[in-house]
């Protein structure tokens, strides 16, 4: 097998799991994806697993209870694991509302592998967004088990970076994001 330092010498720059978390509509995907956008025009290699993608393919299998919510994001991990070893920087827009979990994850990498970032949004202003309309769905309770309405989501308290979507526009949270990428990734 071809080893990740040589992957990152033929790349010209280290991979990097990013795992962004926060509540629904807080802005991870879109955060993500012009993250994504950027680093690619600047040659970075990378890619964005994003969680609506990931639940409608290789996680299709998968409910909303916490053991199937703790195997989606398993198995996020360990693809983001895969893209690393080949050097890329790996976006993965994932609610992953525990800190336990969160945690775990953390540690299927190296310190210097992994940054944890908070996409910071209120719950009231994610509310507002709810571009999907499944706030209001959960508030009917058409939906249950809801992170943010009938499910707890524990907001990190030692992210590696922290983005606040709510009061920063969305170019100001992916050139910081960019930013830290570069820094870290250089080879």
């Amino acid at each position: 097998m071809i080893e990740t330092s040589e992957w990152n010498r033929m790349n010209g720059h280290k991979g990097k799991v990013l795992w962004f978390t926060g509540l629904s509509g807080s802005g991870k995907s879109t955060v993500a994806a012009e993250t994504e956008r950027e680093l690619f025009r600047r040659g970075i290699r990378c890619v964005v697993l994003d969680g609506d993608q990931l639940r409608s393919g290789i996680n299709r299998d998968l409910g909303f209870t916490d053991e199937d919510r703790n195997e989606n994001l398993r198995r996020a991990a360990e693809i983001a694991a895969l893209f690393l070893s080949v050097g890329f920087v790996v976006l993965v827009p994932m609610i992953s509302p525990l800190a336990d979990t969160r945690n775990t994850i953390r540690q299927r990498f190296k310190p210097e592998e992994y940054m944890e970032v908070y996409v910071k949004c209120s719950l009231e202003t994610c509310e507002q967004r709810d571009p999907k309309g499944l706030y209001r769905k959960a508030r009917s309770g058409l939906i249950k088990q809801f992170t943010g309405i009938d499910s707890l989501y524990e907001p990190p308290l030692e992210a590696e970076l922290t983005v606040d979507t709510e009061n920063e526009p969305t170019e100001n949270c992916v050139r910081l994001l960019v930013d830290s990428i570069l820094q870290d990734c250089q080879s």
